[in-house]
């Protein structure tokens, strides 16, 4: 891997940007969206809005330039004014060449939606870092490209030139990319885990080392030593910004990348044991186990259906 922890994440996750479409707005709206398995993304590419959450929280406005990312785990409204019926997106007209649909009367609002596939991240390594929500405002230091982006986004979805799905959906996976970026700004309002210990500069030396070299057998003070603190010291702030001790954040890392060879290629599990640096290919096949919570051979067959290596499973 490198030692860039963000890029190793995303593509472990094997995270896929999608652009889905949007709508434009007049009068009065509201629409209801969920992301369900996937990361749900809407930019406000002019005007403006109010987002409404499940649970009575107060509305957030939304002015143009400002991003949305929710992991899907609720539905939220976006609309005009608070108390409106939303509609379902299934029961909105969508033009089949730009994907846009109308709501309400007048298009003084222009949305643009998208997600992020996350059915290929098994062990929810990105939802598990992100909050249940994440507004990127238009002032933010993210914002110029991230409006630069949109502007491509909207050209691509007029333009219908050849190619441009392929276009959309990268673009899709560069804004989220410039999201977590900002999130990294604003560490505060991530939970515990890879990113919210990547955002931390005292740490991120070391999560750098242990994504650059994850076979080689990291001792605890090799990696104070890389954040220039002590054991106890940054065994606790590593701990409280992760979620879990150093040690076992390399031991969980090491045992995602075996995970994805494993879904994505037919090496050998003694192989695949060596890579994530275990000379035992039981010790790994335990760890393993212990992780993911099944044997590596048994999690193959399932995620590529694929008979077992004909030995015993470990």
């Amino acid at each position: 891997m490198s030692s860039d922890p963000l890029s190793d994440a995303l593509a472990v996750a094997d995270a896929r940007g999608v652009f889905s479409g949007g709508f434009t707005a007049g009068g009065a709206w509201a629409i209801r969206l969920r992301g369900r398995d996937r990361l749900k993304v809407n930019v406000v590419a002019r005007g403006g809005c109010l987002l409404v959450t499940e649970g009575g929280a107060e509305p957030v406005a939304l002015a143009e330039g400002d991003v949305v990312v929710s992991d899907g785990r609720r539905s939220y409204v976006l609309c005009s004014e608070p108390g409106l019926a939303p509609v379902d997106p299934a029961d909105v007209d969508v033009d089949p060449a730009t994907r846009m649909a109308a709501l309400g009367a007048g298009d003084e609002v222009l949305c643009v939606s998208g997600h992020i596939d996350l059915s290929r991240d098994t062990g929810d390594l990105l939802r598990r870092a992100l909050p249940e929500l994440i507004h990127v405002r238009g002032a933010a230091a993210e914002a110029p490209v991230l409006r630069w982006l949109t502007a491509q986004l909207t050209a691509e979805m007029a333009g219908g030139r050849a190619g441009s799905v392929f276009a959309r959906d990268h673009l899709a996976q560069l804004m989220f990319v410039q999201v977590l970026r900002a999130c990294l700004g604003e560490a505060d309002g991530l939970p515990a885990g890879w990113l919210r210990a990547l955002a931390d500069e005292r740490l991120a030396p070391a999560l750098r080392l242990m994504h650059a070299d994850p076979a080689h057998r990291w001792q605890l003070a090799e990696l104070a030593r890389a954040a220039a603190m002590s054991r106890t010291t940054f065994a606790v702030r590593f701990r409280a910004a992760a979620g879990v001790p150093p040690l076992t954040y390399l031991q969980n890392w090491r045992m995602t990348l075996a995970a994805r060879a494993l879904r994505q290629g037919s090496a050998p599990v003694a192989a695949l044991a060596r890579s994530v640096g275990y000379t035992s290919e039981s010790a790994f096949s335990n760890a393993f186990k212990r992780t993911i919570g099944v044997g590596p051979r048994c999690y193959r067959e399932a995620a590529t259906g694929t008979l077992p290596e004909p030995v015993g499973e470990g």
